[in-house]
């Protein structure tokens, strides 16, 4: 689209919606830019699926994400925190700019939700967009879908290659996909709190966990799995964003100035 096509856009009723992923290492039977394949694909279905009165853009991909925890293996891309926050706050800034007052992230990436919360709010209260941080593995799994590797599987496993094979086949290596991970059952097998990333998280990186940098198994996975999982996810996302189109906060937030309720 030209500049003057956005700005004959209805800004203000409309979404912004930003797929974010990262390049990053994912054993060796995935591609680099897995996370953010899956991201783009995701947002860009759920889009096009939406009921002609809700509009919404997808703006290009942020490729690379915080994938701190997977520095030190090959073909890793990474920014900081505080790089990645600055990204996204100039995002943010700039679709304020544009006259849009909803902006989505469609996360693919694990390693980004936290910091997609954080700024969020961040960029709420310095322009007033509503944000909303959308990570696509929080979006469930098809109903009555078996997942082998559900008990450690985070990284490279079942879900994630199954996917990759509906999104993109020709760039998964089943020759050369193996299980990589168990370490995370020992590890945790006597603890009641402590786990990966459950109530009390622990802040790990891939190599304390990972020989191969895979924590999951990927054998079984097939294309009609991903198809359905991709399906599942792009639809509830579909379902989400209707929801954010018509959403309203009661009170109002414009460019760091609160008016409260009441």
């Amino acid at each position: 689209m030209t500049g003057p096509e956005i700005g004959a856009v209805d800004t203000a009723g409309a979404l912004a919606v930003v797929p974010i992923g990262a390049v990053e290492q994912h054993g060796p039977h995935l591609p680099l830019v897995t996370d953010s394949l899956v991201a783009e694909a995701v947002a860009t279905r759920a889009v096009a699926a939406l009921p002609d009165d809700v509009e919404a853009y997808v703006l290009p991909t942020l490729t690379i994400g915080k994938s701190t925890e997977h520095l030190g293996w090959p073909g890793t891309l990474s920014f900081s925190t505080e790089t990645l926050l600055a990204v996204c706050r100039d995002v943010g800034r700039s679709v304020a700019a544009s006259g849009f007052r909803r902006l989505v992230f469609v996360n693919g990436h694990g390693g980004n939700p936290s910091l997609l919360d954080t700024v969020s709010r961040d960029i709420r209260v310095e322009t007033g967009l509503m944000v909303f941080p959308v990570s696509v593995f929080r979006l469930g799994l098809p109903e009555g879908l078996p997942v082998p590797d559900e008990a450690f599987s985070i990284h490279g496993g079942y879900v994630e290659t199954s996917a990759m094979l509906a999104l993109a086949p020709d760039d998964v290596h089943l020759d050369r996909a193996e299980a990589g991970g168990h370490a995370v059952l020992d590890l945790y097998a006597d603890t009641v709190h402590l786990s990966l990333e459950g109530a009390v998280p622990t802040a790990w990186v891939s190599a304390d966990v990972t020989d191969n940098g895979v924590v999951g198994d990927p054998a079984g996975a097939t294309a009609e799995a991903g198809a359905a999982i991709v399906d599942c996810w792009s639809t509830r996302l579909t379902e989400a964003l209707v929801e954010v189109a018509a959403f309203e906060f009661p009170g109002r937030v414009r460019a760091g100035r609160v008016r409260a309720l009441g």
